[in-house]
């Protein structure tokens, strides 16, 4: 199975970007599909799709850097961009199937551009003077 939901990620992932057509991956989500992302509300197959349907997608250069598989979940880390829009995102997706379809999806990503600050995070009121929180 964990093959299967890796092939399926791979096959749809080069239809989408070979034709630029979203609604090629609505007959691989399930019906009750909920796609998750930080910072936004939950949607539904149409309610995502919709929302999808405006991405340049045949134009967007997609480098999947790795693909893991894992019983019923495909994580994968990507690196897009479109031309002239600057240095792209960086992008992990994990998806979870059942019964053969993608029924649930979550979404996280990063402007590169915006990499070097985000790694300040950790540097808190907790932490005044600069220093690192312990690894643990």
């Amino acid at each position: 199975m964990t093959t299967d939901n890796r092939n399926i990620v791979e096959r749809a992932l080069a239809r989408v970007i070979e034709t630029g057509d979203i609604d090629t991956l609505e007959p691989l989500l399930s019906a009750d599909f909920v796609h998750h992302r930080p910072g936004s509300s939950s949607r539904t197959r149409a309610e995502w799709l919709a929302a999808a349907r405006p991405v340049p997608m045949g134009d967007m250069q997609v480098e999947i850097q790795h693909m893991l598989a894992a019983g019923d979940h495909v994580v994968m880390y990507s690196q897009r961009r479109l031309p002239g829009a600057g240095p792209g995102i960086a992008v992990v997706d994990i998806w979870r199937f059942e019964a053969g379809l993608i029924a649930e999806a979550w979404e996280i990503i990063e402007p590169v551009a915006q990499a070097p600050a985000n790694f300040e995070w950790w540097k808190s009121a907790a932490h005044p003077r600069g220093r690192e929180a312990p690894v643990a």
